[in-house]
């Protein structure tokens, strides 16, 4: 019970630090300090150092030659697409958006985990991503974005295929985690990232301005890489090790409550009926799903 608290608190906390992130990152490019690759770029690159840093002082286990292909696929899911999809979306679309969007993730795992991972899930839970899909759907179709040069479809469009790819990763990562320690294959998640998304990010990367940076701008860039990249990535399989994927692709919910809140905060978003119904409705989602089904007598 003790290891299941400590993996549902760190599933909280990556959703904090995810929520957070929507606004951070936006900031970073739509202002023009650095593009979306090139944001990816350094984020996968300064997550890669810092795992690979935090290898030399623990002891990991070797992986075998077989399960680097898993992690090469691992890495295009979570890493490559997902990263790329997700910040070039949120260039288009509205922190409230894409992080409600992002609750799709449940449906997907669900659908991969029953038929890939031969999980079982309730008739509760079933309600509870439902409901919570719902809340996801009332925001995208009628919800608006604070910023007039929005593209939203496209924008939506985006980090819908990021979610998919990101489901993906989930389920991948799941097995992996059944085998190694995260600290066991972490570092060659991200080196394998860095190597791909590379050739996308370099050029922009090259052409970032470091000197125009503000404190607020510097800070939004150590957070995105630091705690919504290296935190976020080193907290989730330690969760994913210990909690069904089902379970994992529910905490997203929380996401555009974070972030929703975060953005109204900053001055990037704001809250109206339409967002009050949805976030209402996946709060009512979160109920059911983190309900546990009654024994039978």
């Amino acid at each position: 019970m003790k290891s299941r608290n400590l993996a549902i608190l760190a599933l909280f906390i990556v959703q904090l630090l995810y929520g957070f992130n929507y606004t951070f990152a936006k900031t970073i490019m739509n202002e023009g300090y650095v593009k979306p690759f090139g944001l990816v770029l350094l984020r996968v690159g300064g997550a890669a150092l810092l795992f690979w840093l935090l290898n030399l002082f623990l002891p990991s286990k070797k992986i075998e030659k077989k399960d680097f292909i898993k992690l090469f696929y691992a890495a295009i899911f979570g890493v490559f697409i997902n990263m790329l999809f997700f910040l070039k979306g949120l260039e288009f679309t509205s922190p409230i958006h894409a992080s409600t969007i992002m609750t799709i993730v449940p449906i997907v795992i669900l659908v991969l985990s029953v038929f890939i991972l031969k999980e079982r899930i309730s008739n509760i839970k079933i309600i509870g991503i439902a409901l919570g899909f719902i809340g996801a759907l009332v925001l995208t179709l009628y919800g608006k974005s604070a910023r007039a040069a929005d593209d939203v479809i496209l924008g939506n469009t985006m980090i819908f295929l990021n979610a998919v790819s990101y489901s993906v990763y989930v389920i991948l990562i799941k097995k992996l985690t059944a085998k190694y320690h995260p600290f066991d294959f972490i570092k060659w998640l991200f080196l394998f990232g860095l190597i791909l998304v590379l050739p996308f990010g370099y050029s922009e990367v090259l052409a970032v301005n470091w000197e125009s940076f503000t404190p607020y701008i510097t800070w939004s860039l150590v957070f995105v890489v630091v705690g919504a990249t290296f935190g976020t990535y080193l907290l989730n399989p330690l969760a994913i090790s210990r909690l069904k994927a089902s379970t994992v692709g529910i905490f997203i919910y929380l996401q555009p409550v974070i972030a929703g809140l975060f953005a109204v905060a900053n001055g990037s978003g704001v809250i109206d009926l339409i967002k009050i119904i949805a976030i209402s409705l996946i709060f009512l989602g979160v109920y059911f799903v983190s309900k546990k089904p009654k024994a039978a007598s």
